[in-house]
């Protein structure tokens, strides 16, 4: 099973350096089942992976120029406000047990799961769906939307601070319907972005679940960095647009497989 969750590192890699989320979403679940790391640790771990790899796909598009910084700010800001407040406020007030008469009995970690799951199925519906960018010029100076996007920060922020993943699959869509920004300099606004959320959320996570050894942190992390340039390789020759809506349906299935799971769990 590790051979696999490995092979799934360069997946996670490569999903980033593709379409600027989603990898994210995988990291997770490739902890907890197929490396069997608890689900509260790993939410620190998924921070360190994607964020290492994140901010390797980002100074690519940052020599590109291919990053909106103004977005970084106004979007990013409050998303790294709402990490904070998710791990500090909201992940602390979550009971280790949830308990409802005798027939249903959740700990902290399957209702992260349930949580987790519940936000990948709807994600692959954002990554399914296809996305108009349009070929309107890019929203700037009095009709840049900074209340909105602030706003969608804050959000993507106190989803990322639960679970543990980046919120590229909500941070592209907001900048391109938003603000009409080009799909490329999307992609690379949202590495940015989750760079530092992902930098926020594990602090914040390692005061109550510390990392796992530097060794495998390491590894996996050089595998996700070798598959996020990889897909920056590939996405000069695909369009990320058509491969977007197929990685919508595999995290779809995988949402689908860990509900599933934690559903058996509270009734065997």
């Amino acid at each position: 099973m590790e051979v696999i969750g490995y092979i799934a590192a360069v997946l996670i890699g490569i999903s980033l350096g593709l379409i600027g989320g989603g990898g994210s979403s995988l990291a997770l679940p490739v902890l907890v089942y197929l490396f069997h790391i608890n689900a509260q640790a790993a939410v620190s771990d998924s921070f360190f992976i994607v964020g290492l790899a994140s901010l390797a796909g980002a100074l690519t598009y940052i020599y590109q120029k291919q990053i909106c910084y103004k977005s970084v700010l106004v979007f990013g800001l409050p998303s790294v406000i709402g990490v904070f407040v998710a791990h500090r406020v909201i992940f602390k007030a979550i009971p280790e047990r949830i308990i409802v008469g005798n027939l249903i009995d959740i700990s902290k970690d399957m209702l992260i799961l349930l949580f987790f799951s519940a936000l990948m199925i709807a994600a692959s519906v954002s990554m399914i769906r296809p996305l108009k960018s349009g070929t309107d010029p890019e929203v700037s100076g009095d009709d840049y939307p900074f209340m909105k996007l602030m706003l969608g920060g804050t959000a993507v922020g106190l989803v990322a601070g639960l679970v543990g993943a980046g919120g590229g699959f909500l941070i592209i869509p907001a900048l391109v319907i938003l603000i009409r920004m080009p799909m490329k300099k999307a992609i690379g606004t949202s590495l940015m972005i989750i760079t530092v959320n992902s930098a926020i959320g594990m602090f914040s996570h390692m005061s109550d679940h510390a990392l796992s050894g530097w060794p495998f942190l390491l590894l996996f992390g050089g595998l996700a960095i070798c598959g996020i340039l990889i897909g920056k390789y590939i996405s000069k020759f695909v369009s990320g647009a058509k491969l977007k809506p197929a990685f919508g349906w595999f995290i779809l299935v995988i949402g689908i497989f860990i509900i599933t799971q934690q559903f058996y769990k509270i009734h065997p």
